[in-house]
């Protein structure tokens, strides 16, 4: 079907929930996708994080042939394989103890939100004081299920189904001064992005983790690191958390993990994995054979081919170069992140907006989030070229366009 046909079936057939860009792609390879047309397109979002080894990947392509030959589900009724294998990796890499699959990030989520509820129910029978409050920090974004969006900040996500989830409170980004004056021993749970995505990039603060890390252990309520979009070697190390020396007691891996099939993760601390028993949550498709064999072949690539080191290095590079971009435009307020999850904030929506319509144009793909920010979530198997070719583009751009009154008149030039 040719784009238009798709177009007009969609808007027939489903549910208006996407606004979507008016390309469709029917293939890639590497850092690039491919429309109807054969036009090569450089992705600099990986599917919002997803696609960790670009696109068809050897070794994802071998573990899908070899798996789809044996086993792709048997329900978590029974044993495979699978499960036991990548838990093992996974525990190793994130310093935590246990592991539980199920296929989104929000499903994630949601697991690490009845986790934290039963495991402070579990020590109120053992006698001690432990509440069942949430705080979540603002301009967080954690997903769509309804205890997931009832953590998420923005009253976008929010305000269409509420009543949500009751007893959460959101802390004011970064300040250690409101979080320890909403903290109590009614918290069950300090619920964090160590680097906020959907927020903007936002990178929270040595001291204000280190502050949510103390205090949790003060009470014994549990600090929950959502790394679904910053986890899985996206800012250089395994999770994010790593950089900060601090470790949570529950996290969740999502996007990266399964390199483009459905897979996610929650790793938690033996302690907290006593709230649970069976029966008590589950998942039908969650750790099905196949994504397990695809999740493990994701992280032995980036071990073998050392990946880790490459996204420190290229997002080192990057953000270097944003910041040269940042010294000609004025219109650039920050540059933010690490490793390859980068953000660049402008100094107005209207200015990002059209800097990223204008990237599209030149056959690059990236996103705007919190309104003002243009969003960089490249394949690690970026190199330096690609990154030369996105900064070019740009400064091409930001230079045939001028900030006036809030808005873009182009062709008028950007002090350089």
């Amino acid at each position: 079907m040719k784009l238009e046909e798709i177009r007009s079936a969609e808007a027939e057939l489903l549910i208006g929930t996407y606004d979507r860009t008016p390309l469709a792609f029917v293939g890639g390879q590497g850092m690039h996708l491919f429309d109807e047309n054969g036009t090569a397109y450089l992705d600099m979002l990986s599917g919002i994080g997803v696609c960790a080894l670009g696109y068809n990947h050897p070794a994802i392509q071998a573990a899908i042939d070899a798996q789809s030959r044996k086993l792709l589900h048997i329900s978590n009724l029974f044993f495979h394989e699978g499960q036991a294998e990548l838990a093992a990796r996974l525990t190793e890499i994130t310093g935590l103890d246990r592991a539980f699959f199920c296929n989104s990030g929000t499903e994630a989520w949601e697991a690490a939100l009845k986790l934290a509820r039963s495991y402070a129910a579990l020590r109120r029978s053992e006698g001690r004081d432990l509440g069942t409050k949430i705080l979540a920090l603002e301009h967080s974004f954690h997903g769509r299920t309804m205890g997931s969006v009832s953590t998420t900040h923005k009253p976008k996500y929010r305000e269409p189904f509420q009543p949500l989830l009751p007893g959460v409170e959101f802390v004011r980004f970064d300040d250690i001064a409101d979080l320890e004056s909403k903290f109590s021993s009614e918290v069950c749970a300090v619920c964090l992005e160590p680097v906020q995505g959907e927020g903007g990039i936002r990178p929270v603060s040595r001291e204000f983790f280190a502050a949510a890390r103390r205090l949790t252990s003060q009470t014994g309520s549990l600090l929950i690191a959502d790394e679904i979009q910053s986890g899985m070697g996206r800012t250089g190390e395994w999770c994010a958390y790593q950089h900060y020396g601090i470790l949570p007691d529950v996290t969740t891996l999502a996007k990266p993990l399964g390199g483009g099939i459905p897979i996610a993760a929650v790793l938690c601390t033996s302690e907290a994995a006593r709230a649970f028993s069976p029966g008590m949550h589950g998942t039908t498709f969650g750790g099905g054979p196949l994504a397990c064999a695809v999740a493990i072949a994701v992280i032995d690539t980036l071990r073998n081919e050392k990946m880790l080191a490459h996204i420190k290095e290229t997002g080192s590079y990057f953000v270097d170069q944003l910041m040269r971009l940042a010294g000609r435009h004025d219109e650039i307020a920050e540059v933010r992140g690490m490793g390859l999850m980068l953000g660049l904030d402008f100094s107005h929506a209207e200015i990002a907006k059209h800097v990223a319509n204008q990237m599209l144009e030149r056959r690059i793909l990236l996103n705007r989030t919190s309104e003002t920010v243009l969003r960089f979530l490249p394949p690690y198997v970026i190199e330096r070229e690609h990154i030369d070719q996105t900064i070019q583009a740009l400064d091409e751009v930001l230079s045939d366009s001028a900030p006036v009154a809030g808005s873009l008149v182009p062709g008028q030039g950007a002090r350089a």
